[in-house]
């Protein structure tokens, strides 16, 4: 089910304070979404953002989207976080237009972070008449031998987190709780050493030495050296306008939060303290957050904001109704006119609950059931892969069947089950859960893998009993006559339509998951990834 209009709340790590900031939730202090690149120019403002209305969205001068993935055009004008599910498809489709470089950095897009694993697998590796790739190159920056590696045709080997330098940054995802603003970072406890490829470097670092050698603005300093040394003098000097930067504790002399200028020892105090910064908001301004006055002016003191920003709930939002009134037929900025009913309807100003897309995509009769995938928080996304520890908390994935479900389907401990969408089949190992929706199953996601990805064992676990339910869930809805293939997501925001999945079970005959996925060949051994060439895709 959905709750309209979903994009008020802004989800970062910032919206974990008991009440989210008057920035959080307010549309209008948030910047407008850019997209107008020009060679040797910066960009005018941030790539993301937040449309007031139809003249803030991303187009070209005849209509079309301008970024790759569609997000801030017609088809999903309020997508705050991109849509990073459809970037793969539509570089295939060459929908808006075509692409000769995809570079991928920490995203396991041909695995499970894409919705239709096994189809982007083939997407990915798909060439054409003239046996050139339909995506001509691939680039991945990964630290180890993860599924999308086998899919590039250059890896750039990435560190793990003990070999370099991180920033959980206030400005974007940081460490949080309801009665204090904290950040904190990583620092090497280990050198990289990577045999026979020496002078492996934090992919961070990387880009800010691809930044300057590209001359681009801001990464190039007055005498024409690099701006910044590495990633470590980045978060330290780094200031994204005066006063702030990357980490708010320890800034000016050392005792100056959240606003000051940079300070050379800024990371020498934060090892001190464990990685960590933290300061407690003041009791006065700990409730009310958006109408509070001591907490505003705590905020802005503290740089969370530049200047108290009160914010009154409305029920009626005012941005939503003006690209509904663009669908009537109003203003200079038309959508097209396949999409008018559609923005008509999804852009109401008012909440409103609009069922799952697949409750009126598919014949529920034929398919019962939902099914839910959600990550675990020991093995978020595939990055605890290699992790022996976490792997023996995680390393296989059963999917969890109510009551009802199991005595109907007359499933025993140990069996096997088919599990059908409209968009193909899978083989999965079961388990009774009593506490579950009775027609809801779920599984966990990430766990399963490739066979012989993350230089794991072919007959590893993950591979012989963990399964991904993306097999079952397609990036575009299922055909319904009109001659389009709408994309699984989100018609306001763009997010992707994880959750509508609906599907049949039915007891399998034997054991062994399916499909079937060829094994990977690793090119590392057993540790981080070592290749510095291109990889043949597989």
């Amino acid at each position: 089910m959905r709750w309209r209009p979903r994009w008020r709340v802004r989800w970062t790590g910032r919206a974990r304070f008991r009440h989210p900031r008057a920035q959080e939730v307010r549309p209008e202090a948030h910047p407008r979404p850019h997209a107008d690149a020009r060679p040797g120019r910066p960009l005018k403002g941030p790539h993301l953002g937040y449309p007031l209305g139809p003249e803030d969205l991303l187009l070209t001068a005849d209509g079309a989207p301008q970024r790759l993935d569609k997000a801030f055009s017609w088809e999903a004008p309020l997508a705050a976080h991109g849509m990073m599910h459809m970037v793969i498809s539509n570089a295939h489709a060459g929908d808006p237009y075509p692409i000769d470089t995809l570079f991928l950095y920490m995203a396991n897009m041909a695995w499970n972070s894409s919705m239709n694993t096994a189809g982007t697998m083939a997407m990915l590796t798909d060439r054409r008449a003239d046996g050139e790739y339909v995506i001509p190159r691939i680039i991945v920056a990964d630290a180890y031998s993860s599924e999308m590696v086998a899919c590039a045709d250059l890896v750039l080997p990435d560190t793990t987190y003990l070999e370099r330098h991180d920033c959980i940054s206030l400005l974007d995802r940081p460490i949080c709780e309801a009665d204090a603003v904290a950040d904190a970072i990583r620092w090497p406890v280990v050198a990289p050493e990577r045999p026979g490829h020496a002078g492996v470097r934090p992919f961070q670092s990387v880009l800010l030495d691809l930044g300057h050698r590209l001359g681009l603005p801001g990464m190039v300093a007055e005498d024409g050296g690099p701006a910044y040394r590495d990633y470590a003098d980045y978060i330290v000097t780094h200031q994204r306008r005066p006063g702030i930067g990357p980490l708010a504790g320890w800034r000016g002399d050392g005792t100056e939060a959240g606003r000051g200028a940079p300070n050379p020892d800024q990371l020498t105090r934060y090892i001190a303290a464990g990685g960590f910064w933290h300061e407690a908001i003041p009791p006065e301004a700990r409730y009310f957050k958006p109408w509070n006055a001591a907490y505003q002016d705590w905020a802005t003191a503290r740089g969370l904001q530049d200047r108290a920003t009160p914010y009154v709930f409305n029920l009626w939002l005012e941005p939503l109704r003006r690209f509904q009134l663009a669908a009537e037929g109003h203003g200079p900025r038309q959508p097209p006119e396949h999409l008018r009913a559609r923005i008509r309807a999804a852009f109401d100003p008012l909440p409103v609950w609009s069922p799952p897309f697949e409750d009126t995509a598919v014949n529920p009769a034929e398919f019962p059931l939902h099914a839910l995938t959600q990550r675990p928080m020991a093995m978020y996304h595939s990055w605890g892969s290699q992790n022996v520890w976490l792997r023996q908390i995680h390393g296989e994935n059963p999917l969890y069947i109510p009551r009802a479900v199991w005595e109907a389907e007359g499933f025993g401990p140990g069996d096997w089950a088919w599990l059908t969408s409209a968009h193909g089949r899978i083989k999965v190992p079961v388990a009774l859960m009593e506490a579950q929706n009775p027609a809801t199953v779920w599984t966990w996601n990430a766990i399963g893998k490739r066979p012989g990805a993350w230089a794991l064992d072919p007959a590893a676990p993950e591979a012989t009993r963990g399964f991904l339910l993306n097999h079952l869930i397609h990036e575009l809805l299922p055909p319904r006559g009109d001659g389009l293939r709408w994309a699984n997501a989100d018609p306001v925001t763009g997010q992707a339509a994880w959750y509508d999945l609906r599907v049949r079970i039915g007891k399998a005959p034997h054991p062994g998951p399916e499909p079937r996925v060829e094994a990977q060949a690793s090119p590392v051994g057993t540790g981080p990834a070592t290749v510095a060439h291109g990889a043949r895709r597989a």
